[in-house]
């Protein structure tokens, strides 16, 4: 990569690596992005997103960071250390776990470094525990995934059986789209005839909805509650032979899934826009740093996308 900003880029191993080889000037603030799997597409996108948008703004040194598997908590809580250890201005953070990021995220709020949340919302009861306040920047997770579950409703008509794939049990933004799923089977009426974790990722999707194709082999609709997932779940059916037959909605929006949306394996996704959320993020806390307050939620964007909406 070249550049000749003083950007600084941690891979997913947490391995620093400073692209201009020299120390950032120290009146410039240091923001450290915190994300889950970089081995994630959405992620991915995320971090190329934030990249670019910290270059545009010239007066910012990002730090990138990501953990190995979306379910690595340890990992990620001592990236969040290691910001605190370097005394970062602030750090903007898509945690993997609503309530097991608190304690250290508290610790950082302590020590004068403004935090962001992003993607997935801290559990509000355990911030209050903590007396912290952080501000949450992302979407309404469970009015998303509704739009992508109601057109799934729409194709498979009432009383058929679907099947929903959920992420880590411990975030917020798993439960809030496994109940925007639940909501959209209930109002068109549907039946769930299983709900189960693949902790978003696509190798566990593919071992999850395997198992439950050949428990449920009437199954006709998959809701994934990402598309790392939805893919897991697509590869399962054709597996089976069952592509086409068994309808699948994702959410993310990630490249990986447009071809499904083309050619059918694939009914419709959700973006939320990741790359958006993580440079408003870092917008709010540099605006935090020369003052501004900003308590509770901040509202980002969605869309349901379907085959129509690529190009």
């Amino acid at each position: 990569m070249k550049n000749s900003s003083p950007l600084v880029v941690l891979a997913s191993l947490g391995l620093l690596l400073n692209v201009s080889g020299q120390a950032a000037p120290t009146a410039v603030p240091t923001v450290g992005l915190v994300m889950k799997s970089l081995g994630n597409e959405f992620f991915k996108t995320m971090q190329e997103g934030a990249v670019a948008h910290a270059k545009k703004l010239g007066n910012v040194n990002l730090l990138t960071l990501g953990i190995q598997n979306e379910t690595d908590l340890a990992a990620q809580i001592g990236l969040v250390e290691n910001l605190i250890a370097k005394k970062v201005s602030a750090i903007v953070i898509a945690p993997a776990d609503s309530r097991g990021l608190v304690p250290v995220l508290a610790r950082a709020v302590n020590a004068g470094i403004r935090v962001v949340n992003i993607d997935v919302r801290l559990d509000p009861e355990a911030l209050k525990k903590a007396n912290v306040t952080i501000p949450y920047v992302g979407p309404d997770n469970a009015a998303a995934s509704k739009l992508s579950g109601d057109v799934l409703a729409k194709t498979l008509g009432k009383g058929a059986k679907v099947i929903i794939l959920t992420g880590n049990p411990g975030a917020d933004n798993a439960a809030q789209r496994a109940r925007g799923f639940t909501d959209a089977a209930k109002t068109g009426q549907l039946t769930v005839v299983a709900s189960q974790t693949a902790h978003w990722e696509t190798d566990e999707a593919y071992t999850v909805t395997t198992n439950l194709l050949t428990a449920n082999p009437d199954v006709k609709g998959i809701m994934a509650s990402n598309d790392s997932m939805a893919l897991g779940a697509v590869r399962a059916l054709q597996a089976q032979g069952k592509t086409g037959s068994v309808r699948v909605v994702g959410f993310d929006n990630i490249d990986a899934v447009h071809p499904l949306l083309k050619d059918g394996s694939m009914l419709a996704t959700v973006d939320q826009f990741g790359a958006a959320q993580a440079s408003y993020g870092i917008d709010i806390a540099l605006n935090m740093l020369k003052g501004k307050v900003y308590t509770g939620w901040v509202k980002t964007k969605v869309q349901l996308i379907r085959p129509a909406d690529l190009k």
